[in-house]
């Protein structure tokens, strides 16, 4: 029987434990009634965890919507790496606030990867789970650090997975217009 490894256990037990955390905290969850959709920029470290890791840099982009669905926003996103591995995804988020300024961004998400000159990931269906940690601006931007996972969860024999350390930058998508 195979084992399954903390880096596959630790993105997954910290997105449940912020759900929960997430029903559990009402009051801190309303605050985001009035928040806007957001265009989300990110830099940062691709694949950098584990003995097998290539680092590589990478650079995305996401639209987070303003409505929710309970306490789920939905969003979507894509990626390109230094190496030519990219990922397009879609997936649920939610934003927990403590008090006015700091936001924790809890999400999960599925997507197409395409593995370019990078490190093969067994599939082309990969799932990415992680969260967000940032400070709110008086205009709603947002600054701040992330930490992901993705894997193919298992569905092929391969699956070393990767994770990503990134640097956020949220611009209330109201801004824009």
């Amino acid at each position: 029987m195979a084992t399954v490894g903390w880096r596959r256990l630790v993105p997954a037990a910290v997105f449940a434990a912020a759900l929960f955390g997430a029903a559990l905290t009402g009051p801190f969850a309303a605050r985001a009634e009035d928040d806007p959709s957001f265009i989300s920029l990110y830099a940062g470290g691709y694949d950098l965890i584990g003995n097998n890791a290539h680092p590589e840099g990478i650079f995305g982009a996401e639209f987070r919507f303003g409505y929710k669905l309970w306490i789920f926003k939905p969003f979507i996103g894509a990626f390109g790496t230094s190496r030519g591995s990219g990922y397009g995804y879609g997936g649920f988020l939610v934003d927990i606030y403590f008090g006015n300024r700091f936001v924790l961004t809890p999400s999960a998400a599925v997507g197409y990867f395409h593995q370019g000159g990078g490190k093969e990931l067994g599939s082309n269906t990969e799932f990415r789970t992680g969260a967000e940690i940032a400070y709110r601006f008086d205009n709603r931007s947002r600054l701040g650090l992330s930490f992901y996972h993705i894997s193919n969860a298992g569905i092929t024999q391969q699956n070393p997975g990767e994770e990503q350390a990134t640097i956020v930058y949220s611009i209330p998508f109201n801004l824009l217009k």
